[in-house]
């Protein structure tokens, strides 16, 4: 084994005040793919830049058969989650990181049964770095209806129970 190690593909990124970019990866398309300690970049070959902080990265994964790599950012419920693909011939240390800092960034995750088959779970989420507050979030398993009032009530006591747990008010 070569006592040298590869690095991934090196790229230009433009990152906030105090960032540093820790990986990237170029895609098939040109697009750059970048982390630092603080957030995910995605750098079109327009030069359009969107900058993801780990806490609002719903999923991220890798398909090796196709070399897709996938992001999927937290959002709404009822609206289209922002989802981020691209090829990936070489992500080097990239999949590596995502999985860490999205990793750090959770707090809490509490399953919530609500009648044996469905469930909710109640996330509590922050900047890998301490900085800001915690987000608390609901996911809903597919056909909860986070509008039925019985789903409202169980889904504020998992909520005042997480917090207490945690020292949050």
């Amino acid at each position: 084994m070569s006592r040298w190690r590869r690095r991934g593909p090196r790229a230009s990124v433009e990152v906030a005040p105090g960032e540093r970019v820790l990986a990237t990866a170029i895609a098939t398309d040109g697009t750059v793919l970048a982390g630092t300690r603080d957030a995910f970049y995605v750098v079109d070959g327009s030069g359009g830049s969107r900058r993801v902080p780990w806490e609002q990265v719903e999923a991220a994964g890798w398909d090796l058969d196709t070399e897709t790599f996938r992001l999927t950012e937290v959002g709404s419920w009822g609206e289209e989650r922002p989802v981020h693909t691209a090829v990936l011939d070489e992500p080097g240390r990239l999949l590596e990181l995502v999985h860490e800092r999205v990793t750090a960034s959770v707090v809490l995750q509490r399953h919530v049964s609500l009648d044996g088959r469905r469930a909710l779970r109640v996330i509590a989420r922050r900047a890998p770095s301490g900085a800001g507050g915690v987000q608390w979030v609901y996911e809903y398993d597919e056909g909860v209806d986070p509008d039925d009032p019985l789903v409202r009530v169980a889904a504020r006591e998992a909520l005042e129970l997480a917090r207490r747990d945690v020292g949050l008010p």
